[in-house]
């Protein structure tokens, strides 16, 4: 008995004769945080034509494709928002800058006469990737910061440290989880409070530092009062 082919069986032989192929072609490459691979990895930025095949001959055209984004390890295509996401390098790049910031926006704060506070602050820089960094230089900093604002030393946050803190963290706020937020807000904290309890001045500072890492005010005034409270 011969076999029945049904509806399927032309489906599939007419996907054989008819179909569509798609010509890629660079238009610019880097390097990008792949998502497949799950690193940093070269990538070639595409458009693509298509067209109907005939027996896998090109015959008409079909239009434009893309832009997508090729993972030169995976050959994977995703789309160009995937180039939003900063390398592992870059990241780790603005996590360190980013620290500093908030390190120094603390001690513009606080002032720069307790060395404990010093000295926290420039163990926490060098924790992030500033290895040279010393107590010294952190002060020199503040001392710069304070004389090129006219911002009094135990002030309030003033709109230009507020700006350098936004510059710092609202680029990198995107990319970090809940709990690593909150771990640099409570890094800043251990440094206020590194010469005793919290000053209005210091207070304020971290609130701007949690309202740029887009931390809530109520999570804000749990995590500095969390930081008061002996590990």
């Amino acid at each position: 008995m011969l076999p029945v082919r049904g509806r399927d069986d032309r489906a599939t032989r007419a996907v054989r004769i008819l179909g569509t192929r798609t010509a890629w072609t660079p238009v610019g490459d880097g390097e990008f945080f792949c998502p497949g691979c799950g690193g940093d990895r070269n990538y070639q930025r595409l458009t693509g034509r298509r067209r109907f095949t005939l027996l896998g001959v090109p015959v008409l055209p079909r239009g434009a494709t893309g832009p997508v984004v090729e993972c030169a390890s995976c050959r994977h295509h995703f789309g160009t928002d995937v180039l939003d996401h900063p390398t592992t390098r870059r990241f780790s790049a603005m996590l360190r800058d980013a620290v500093h910031t908030v390190a120094l926006a603390v001690l513009a704060a606080g002032g720069t006469s307790s060395r404990t506070a010093l000295e926290t602050a420039a163990a926490t820089v060098r924790a992030a990737g500033f290895e040279d960094c010393a107590e010294d230089q952190l002060a020199a900093l503040v001392e710069a910061l304070a004389a090129d604002t006219g911002r009094v030393l135990g002030g309030p946050c003033g709109a230009s440290l507020a700006i350098e803190l936004h510059e710092a963290l609202d680029p990198l706020a995107p990319h970090l989880a809940p709990p690593g937020r909150e771990a640099l807000l409570l890094q800043a904290a251990r440094i206020a409070l590194a010469d005793g309890p919290y000053t209005p001045a210091e207070r304020d500072a971290l609130a701007t530092i949690g309202a740029a890492l887009t931390i809530c005010t109520d999570d804000v005034n749990r995590l500095l009062a969390a930081a008061r409270t002996p590990s």
